[in-house]
Formats: C-alpha cells, sequence, structure tokens
C-alpha cells in the first residue's frame, strides 16, 4: 500500500469511528474513579493511570470507560485532510467539507471562561505535577489544535480557522502564568492552573505566536515568540538535546518531546524571519536525527533505548523529518511503523515492547499522529 493510501485508509478509519476512541490516559474516566477514595488520592489516581496505559491488553471495557472524543484528534483529522488535499486533487471538495465540518467542531468544543480559544483533553488527568480535569485547556492540546487549524487555513483558505488561531493568543498570552529567566526570556504554564516549566509546551505558545504574528504583524507577538524561544535555547543541553521540564525531576529527554521543539522551532523561525537562533535548531537537529533512530528507520524511544517503540513517536518522527527535508528517512519510517503497528483497518498498534506488542488502539495517541504523518510525508513528496 502507498503512503497516500494508507494514510486515507487511517482517515477513514477515524470518520467511521466518528473520531471516538480510547486513549492510554483515560483511566479516569472509569465510574471507579467517582469512589472516595479512589476521587481524591493523587497517588492512586497517578498510580493507576500509569498502570493501565501498560496493560497489553485493552480492558477499559470492563472499566466501565467510555470512547471519547479528544479535540487533539479532530485537529490532527483536519491537518491530514489538508494534507491529502495537496495530493489528491480529485478529492479536494470532499476533503474541504470534511476539514470545515471539523473547524467548526472545535470552535463548538472549545474550553470556556477563557480570554481566547483554547482547548483541553476529554477525560480527567492526573499529571505528576497537576491535576487537570477534563477539558481543562492546556498550552500543549490548544498548540497542537492551532498548528493543525493554521495548515487547514493555508491549504483551505478556511476564515474560521485562522480565527480561532489569532483568537487563540488571547489564552496563551493573558490566561498563563509566566517564568521568566536572568536574561528575560519567559515560559508559559503549562495550563491557567500550574506553573510548570515545560519546555516542548512552551514552544508551542511560541510557535502559535508567531503564525499569528506572521499575518497581523502583531509585534508583541513576535516579542512574546522569541522571549519563550530564547528561554528553551538557554535549556539546551551541550550535546543539542533539552530536558522535559525545568526546576523538577522530569530532566528526561524522548523522542517526541524533542521533536515537538524541534518543530516549533523551525516554524519559529520561518515565521518570524529570525535567525537568532539558527545555532541551536541545527545543534538540535544534528542531536535528534543521529540520536534517536535504530537502523535508520525505527524511533527510539530515549536516545539510549530503543523499547517502547510508541505510536506517537512514529508519527512525530516522520513529521519532524519532513519538517527538515529528510525524506528518505521518513519514508523508511512510515514503512516500519506500517509494517510493524499496522492493525490492517487504518489503526495502529499502541507500542511495541521487547517482548509483546500493545495493540490497542488508541485515536489519539497512535491512529491521529500516524494519519497526520503519512499524510504530510506523501505531500512532501509531491513537491520532490
Amino acid at each position: 500500500m502507498s503512503i497516500v493510501a494508507a494514510a486515507d485508509l487511517s482517515l477513514r478509519r477515524l470518520v467511521a469511528d466518528d473520531f471516538r476512541g480510547y486513549d492510554p490516559y483515560d483511566t479516569l474516566c472509569s465510574p471507579l474513579f467517582r469512589l472516595p477514595l479512589l476521587r481524591t488520592s493523587h497517588q492512586v489516581r497517578w498510580a493507576a493511570q500509569q498502570t493501565f496505559k501498560r496493560i497489553p491488553v485493552n480492558v477499559r471495557p470492563m472499566l466501565g470507560i467510555q470512547k471519547g472524543r479528544n479535540p487533539v484528534t479532530l485537529a490532527l483529522a483536519a491537518q491530514t485532510c489538508a494534507q491529502l488535499a495537496r495530493v489528491r486533487p480529485t478529492q479536494y471538495a470532499e476533503l474541504h467539507d470534511l476539514a470545515r465540518q471539523l473547524v467548526i467542531e472545535l470552535s463548538a468544543n472549545r474550553s470556556s471562561g477563557y480570554s481566547g480559544a483554547c482547548w483541553g483533553y476529554d477525560f480527567d488527568w492526573e499529571a505528576r505535577h497537576a491535576r487537570i480535569p477534563a477539558f481543562t485547556p492546556t498550552i500543549v492540546a490548544t498548540g497542537i489544535v492551532t498548528n493543525a487549524l493554521d495548515v487547514v487555513h493555508s491549504v483551505f483558505g478556511i476564515g474560521e480557522a485562522f480565527a480561532l488561531c489569532e483568537d487563540a493568543t488571547k489564552f496563551v498570552m493573558e490566561d498563563l502564568y509566566r517564568t521568566y529567566d536572568d536574561q528575560g526570556g519567559l515560559c508559559w504554564s503549562y495550563s491557567p492552573h500550574d506553573r510548570q516549566v515545560v519546555l516542548n509546551a512552551t514552544m508551542k505558545g511560541a510557535r502559535l505566536c508567531a503564525q499569528v504574528y506572521s499575518a497581523t504583524g502583531r509585534e508583541d507577538l513576535r516579542d512574546a515568540a522569541h522571549a519563550s524561544v530564547a528561554f528553551v535555547v538557554g535549556h539546551q543541553r551541550p550535546e543539542g538535546g533539552w530536558p522535559y521540564a525545568i526546576g523538577d525531576e522530569r530532566a528526561w529527554s524522548d523522542n517526541f518531546h524533542t521533536a515537538y521543539v524541534l518543530d516549533c522551532l523551525a516554524e519559529y523561525a520561518k515565521r518570524s524571519q529570525d535567525t537568532t537562533f539558527t545555532d541551536a535548531l541545527e545543534r538540535g537537529w544534528k542531536f535528534y536525527r543521529g540520536r534517536y533512530f535504530h537502523d535508520d528507520q525505527i524511533p527510539k524511544y530515549y536516545d539510549d533505548s530503543l523499547y517502547p517503540i510508541d505510536a506517537t513517536a512514529c508519527g512525530q518522527s516522520a513529521l519532524t523529518l519532513c519538517c527538515f527535508g529528510d525524506l528518505a528517512t521518513a519514508q523508511r519510517v512510515a514503512e516500519w511503523t506500517l509494517k510493524h503497528l499496522g492493525r490492517g483497518d487504518g489503526s495502529f498498534a499502541y507500542r511495541v515492547h521487547r517482548t509483546h506488542v500493545t495493540r490497542t488502539h488508541f485515536a489519539r495517541w497512535s491512529t491521529a499522529w500516524i494519519a497526520c504523518s503519512l499524510a504530510t510525508l506523501a505531500a512532501a513528496q509531491s513537491k520532490e
């Protein structure tokens, strides 16, 4: 099966499921976690999430967990539509209409009570350093949604998509806490209800501000984006990578969070025409490309460990490889992913472990990311 055909099949699978699915982190949707102790204990709730995302069989139906409709799934599906339209002009009208419908749904499903458009996950989430109830907006979910909307606007010219991006800058600029470094760099908080310093998260805010600045010329967005990128670059390690977070024990680095930083940094540079951070971008790309791929085709989770081989890491790896023009490696990653994670119906397994495969289909985490990456690769190849 060709890459574009595989992307089309995955999109159709998402459509057939009405974009609903399970998620690695949806454990707390079980009615069990409405019980007194399970409703309140951070340690129990966090441990339950970590346990159930690792179980190799899907026990969610037995726990009473319903399939959810995540805004990120909708956004990645819309982005897939836009990329497929670039290579399948005969389907342009169909893909345009689907993308438009998804934009309408994303607009209707914004989190309420904030300064601008914003989005969160559709499940309660017990993070290591925060409790995030369902649909609490985060800079991560908002940044993924708005990036997809930016792509949709660039391909289809859907005005509402850009309007949502512009409105979302109010959420970033007005609703999030800021942590400053000694040089004036800033890091936006993960959500309006915590003060976490998470580098890939703040870069998604920088990307959004740069995207909207490039269309509006708003200097306040350009300046805020520059300060956020400066903060992140200031924490780049000598070898070129970045820790996940600053100020707590989450100093590890992994494939897709590193890739998020690189994609956002590249997009910031493109949209702002700012060459200040060129060296950091080149060092980061060299580190990522040299350390995160086994046998030049299998995305490693950590730079020193192959397993688990993760669906989001596979999808995001192909996206980042496309972003930096390494389409040959992206093709190999895509082929490996289709062979080893593909379930034959357009959906994808969660993870490959050393001894087994967790074949559960997670709509957001696996199929939506991989569908988007396949469509993006096909679009990139069509330009060659």
